[in-house]
């Protein structure tokens, strides 16, 4: 377990500097082959990031940049006519891979956001009325600007409830910021990033990550903590309505699978409280819709989520 991990890390590390707490979170998504979602604003480095844990993990790596003229056939591919054989042949596009980059993705309509509906649940794609298998392992990791409006398009709720985590990416500290100008100012010296490990230990690992133990109080605090974001949406008292819509049942396999892969990322052969509520934020951000009231006392996801945790209790056993 550790070997893997510092593998990948100190390899990442060689290119992004900082941002621990964010590739431990990715490298968590890997282990429970779950998609992620990096917010933040332009020059964090969230594309270098996912093209860094890409070559550290000897994957094969597609980036597709979004905008608004793209088309879906741009990404999952189309059929072109054989003029030797007379026939169509499908065309795989840059879907055909098992790490994808959607950079910007809000910035292409959602007729293309929804051609990765598809890839990111089934795992496949359909060409000319024929499926077509993805590669293993397969990752979606998408980017986006929390801030420009103008020719964006918002994620709607199904394609957000697609990913694992939802990430934030702040800016560096003072140091960091200093040690990336020094490793970045110099145009022939560059990181250059060599895999460390294999699509196929990485499949490996996942058997082990299915051993981790969850008690079944622990179990039934996750679906605490999911069922209590449809209870505010659902509630009637004015000053609790600070959701419009709940948490949906993928939400707590998201927040199960996660915390198992968390607590085998860090040693430990079972979850324990600590290591839920680690993962809370990042699991659910992005699967809750804050009511108009919250909107206009400008609430964040992250604050009603505190309160949701604050407020739920943990079961006697644990």
């Amino acid at each position: 377990m550790s070997s893997w991990s510092e593998r990948v890390r100190n390899e990442v590390g060689k290119a992004v500097l900082g941002q621990e707490t964010i590739v431990e979170r990715m490298l968590v998504a890997l282990l429970a082959d779950g998609h992620v979602l990096l917010e933040g604003m332009p020059g964090l480095a969230k594309t270098l990031l996912i093209k860094s844990l890409g070559s550290a993990l000897g994957l094969q790596f597609e980036r597709v940049q979004f905008t608004p003229d793209l088309l879906p056939s741009d990404i999952v591919g189309t059929m072109i006519f054989q003029a030797q054989s007379g026939e169509f042949e499908a065309h795989k596009g840059p879907i055909f891979a098992n790490l994808v980059l959607a950079d910007e993705i809000n910035r292409a309509p959602a007729k293309v956001q929804s051609a990765l509906l598809e890839a990111m649940q089934e795992k496949q794609v359909t060409i000319g009325g024929e499926s077509h298998k993805l590669p293993r392992p397969f990752f979606v990791m998408a980017t986006q600007n929390p801030v420009e409006q103008e020719g964006t398009y918002p994620l709607p709720e199904a394609q957000r409830d697609r990913f694992l985590f939802k990430l934030l990416v702040d800016y560096p500290s003072q140091a960091e910021e200093l040690a990336m100008i020094r490793r970045w100012g110099q145009v022939t010296q560059r990181p250059d990033l060599q895999p460390v490990a294999t699509g196929e230990e990485l499949l490996a690992l996942r058997e082990e990550v299915d051993e981790i133990h969850v008690s079944e109080d622990l179990q039934a605090y996750i679906l605490d903590l999911v069922r209590a974001t449809r209870e505010m949406a659902a509630s009637k008292d004015p000053s609790d309505r600070l959701l419009s819509y709940g948490a949906s049942p993928r939400a707590s396999i998201s927040l199960y699978q996660a915390s198992r892969a968390l607590a085998w990322l860090r040693g430990m052969d079972h979850v324990s409280p600590a290591i839920i509520k680690d993962v809370f934020f990042d699991a659910m951000r992005h699967r809750v819709g804050l009511s108009y009231e919250a909107e206009a006392e400008e609430i964040s996801a992250d604050e009603v989520l505190q309160r949701i945790l604050d407020k739920t209790v943990l079961p006697l056993g644990v």
